[in-house]
């Protein structure tokens, strides 16, 4: 228990803070116990709910950073922090909202503060192109970790056997996501169609830039390897992470918007929950628990390549976070419990 609390304090020091300046703000903001409880509910809901629908990132997150160094897993707990805490849940929505209704940062927390219907509004106008950037970009990580020629370990073995058939054909899985990206595309308003296909397009383009500029940064430590020098670094894994990080968190603060339209509350809730996912991520490559259990993995990204054909199809019909965090966390128990079986099966014969 000490070991397992070690990983966590700080997450949990953190969620004191968020939960008293919840408490704060909700009472110099309604003046009442019942409004001050309502707001701390919320945080703690959003806080629950953002754990819940990202474990599936903690997963991923540390299949990446087990091949880094130990000072870029650092600097991702540290500066990657910074940038999930404060750029994705209360600089990204500022932004969104400054560029949609052409205003400056100060006018965008003004219209969050006093006019939250209002900024709600304008955040779900957005949805569109943050949808299909989003979308695009989960599609592509998780059937990329399944076109892989040189995968052997399968979980759902007739399909993922299929599909490593299919791994030598070059960019099947962009085909794939075109189709489906075009597939909705057709079925929106014809106002709606040119937005959405663009901001695929650059959740694709963002993908393959991210990787091509970690496959250069490898192939110049590989020169300097081959020439006698320390090679530490980890700049390509940090950025794919980022981005990764990103693309999970547009599905959160969209859906946070369903429980408060006040970006404080939301900014606090799903602060809390980002705090929770980098200690899992830290957890899992400090214990080794991804080679502990041998499809760990896979449930993670099957849970991916769900969560991003629903982002895409979030467009054309709503369908409830709470159904794409049960879907996550079935698959990743369903891989857990699978993982265990095969450990079981092959310490029997030893025993």
């Amino acid at each position: 228990m000490a070991t397992l609390l070690r990983f966590y304090t700080f997450s949990f020091a953190f969620t004191a803070v968020c939960l008293v300046l919840a408490g704060w703000y909700g009472w110099a903001s309604t003046g009442t116990i019942t409004g001050t409880l309502s707001i701390l509910w919320i945080v703690l809901v959003l806080s629950i709910l953002e754990i819940s629908l990202s474990f599936d990132n903690a997963v991923v997150n540390a299949t990446v950073l087990r091949e880094m160094d130990e000072v870029w897993q650092r600097r991702f707990l540290t500066w990657g922090i910074l940038i999930a805490v404060f750029g994705m849940r209360i600089i990204f929505p500022i932004a969104i909202v400054s560029i949609a209704a052409d205003l400056g940062p100060i006018e965008a927390i003004t219209l969050s503060l006093d006019r939250p219907d209002e900024y709600q509004r304008i955040m779900s106008d957005a949805h569109l192109g943050i949808a299909g950037f989003g979308g695009a970009f989960l599609a592509m990580v998780g059937l990329t970790f399944f076109f892989d020629s040189d995968k052997d370990v399968h979980w759902i073995a007739s399909l993922e056997c299929m599909i490593t058939r299919f791994s030598s054909v070059p960019a099947v899985e962009l085909g794939l996501v075109l189709l489906l990206v075009y597939a909705i595309s057709v079925q929106l308003p014809q106002g709606d169609a040119a937005p959405f296909l663009t901001a695929s397009i650059l959740g694709l383009v963002t993908f393959i830039g991210v990787h091509a500029l970690g496959v250069l940064i490898e192939q110049r430590e590989a020169r300097k390897k081959a020439a006698g020098e320390v090679v530490r670094s980890g700049l390509g894994g940090f950025l794919y992470l980022e981005v990764l990080d990103s693309s999970f968190s547009f599905d959160g603060v969209i859906g946070a918007f369903a429980l408060s339209n006040n970006m404080i509350v939301i900014a606090l809730g799903l602060s809390v929950g980002a705090m929770f996912v980098r200690s899992m991520t830290i957890h899992l490559v400090r214990q080794g628990t991804l080679a502990q259990y041998r499809y760990l993995e896979h449930g993670a990204f099957w849970a991916i390549i769900i969560l991003g054909v629903i982002m895409l199809l979030s467009a054309i019909i709503h369908i409830p976070e709470t159904i794409t965090g049960l879907i996550g966390a079935v698959l990743i128990g369903l891989s857990l419990w699978w993982s265990v079986r095969y450990n079981r099966a092959a310490a029997a014969p030893a025993d």
